[in-house]
């Protein structure tokens, strides 16, 4: 079990003087933290042995167990289903470099809570979740990223505590979300859950992990695959099931949050493999709705495009917080937008 690998040395030497830059849209700003600063910083802190066990716990008295790893400007990552903090390992490797990176399990997914009440299992709560992270860490504003059910969260998190997200990365989101495969994603949820309940986290791993947005993945790279699909295995079915039922199932659709969504200005990444076909007409829908998102779109690439692809995945991010720390992301100008195809009337 990897434990808990938070840096707590003090600074040593002078604070840098806050930067003024306006970082993302309309009139948030905060100060910035150029590279001199973030090398200065990581020359002065020096990490503590590895320590027990990190939790936190929520205000349903859920206990959320979390890592951090490296120092400068937080960056939270939040999982899948089929995943869990360790499906995030190749960010943490890449960015602990420049950020402070915190992961964390959902609950239901051990060594976090696996609570037996189904109700206390929801898109609310697993929103909830992330600042209860975030607040415990004493973290006021961080960089949220989210892959596929953490990206509903993610996304969510952007709708519900904009003063805490200083850039959203959705990433793989859309499963369920298009009305007209919203009852065939209710009855996928639930059979999902029977099977868990019946056959047991083995038998839906073996299963689950072939999906059809899942095969690139084991094409690309089987030793990762093989990896990814041994954890899956090891989470609890329990929890898994009413994850299943009440976060996945019960969500809102995309689309019924349209004119939310047309009000958030939080700087937004929308991440999508081009072969995550569930992900590809959302994914579209979210650009056109959030006047603060960009698209990127990964070729080649599934649903488990952080670990199928880590270096595109990596870079692609780097370069869309670099452009919000250089107050560079804006508003999508409004001229882009014109029912005309050639711009000429």
């Amino acid at each position: 079990m990897v434990v808990s690998r938070r840096v707590v040395a003090p600074f040593i030497g002078p604070r840098p003087p806050p930067c003024h830059g306006e970082i993302g849209v309309g009139e948030r700003k905060r100060p910035t933290i150029g590279p001199a600063w973030r090398l200065i910083w990581a020359l002065n802190e020096k990490p503590e042995q590895e320590n027990a066990m990190a939790f936190v716990e929520t205000d349903d008295g859920v206990k959320l167990y979390f890592e951090e790893t490296g120092a400068g400007y937080p960056v939270i990552f939040v999982h899948e289903f089929a995943g869990d903090h360790r499906s995030w390992e190749p960010q943490v490797r890449y960015f602990a470099r420049r950020y402070r990176c915190i992961t964390y399990n959902a609950r239901g997914y051990p060594p976090s809570d696996v609570p037996d009440d189904p109700g206390r299992y929801s898109q609310a709560r697993a929103t909830a979740d992330i600042k209860a992270v975030l607040d415990h860490l004493g973290i006021a504003q961080a960089h949220v990223v989210g892959l596929s059910m953490g990206g509903f969260a993610t996304l969510h998190f952007g709708l519900t505590f904009p003063e805490a997200a200083s850039a959203l990365v959705v990433a793989g989101c859309g499963y369920g979300a298009e009305h007209e495969h919203s009852a065939q994603f209710r009855a996928e949820a639930e059979a999902a859950a029977r099977s868990l309940e019946n056959q047991g986290m083995a038998a839906f791993a073996a299963s689950y992990s072939k999906g059809p947005t899942r095969v690139q993945f084991e094409n690309k790279d089987p030793r990762g695959y093989r990896e990814f699909a041994d954890q899956l295995a090891e989470h609890s079915a329990r929890g898994s099931a009413l994850t299943q039922l009440g976060v996945q199932r019960e969500r809102p659709s995309l689309y019924d949050l349209e004119d939310t969504l047309a009000a958030m200005a939080v700087p937004t990444l929308i991440v999508n493999g081009d072969e995550d076909e569930p992900c590809l007409i959302p994914g579209v829908y979210l650009k056109r709705t959030i006047p603060s998102a960009g698209l990127a779109v990964l070729p080649k690439t599934g649903h488990t495009m952080n670990l199928e692809e880590p270096d595109l995945f990596n870079r692609t991010l780097t370069e869309f917080f670099d452009l919000i720390e250089a107050g560079r992301w804006s508003l999508r100008d409004p001229r882009s937008i014109s029912d005309t195809i050639l711009g000429a009337r």
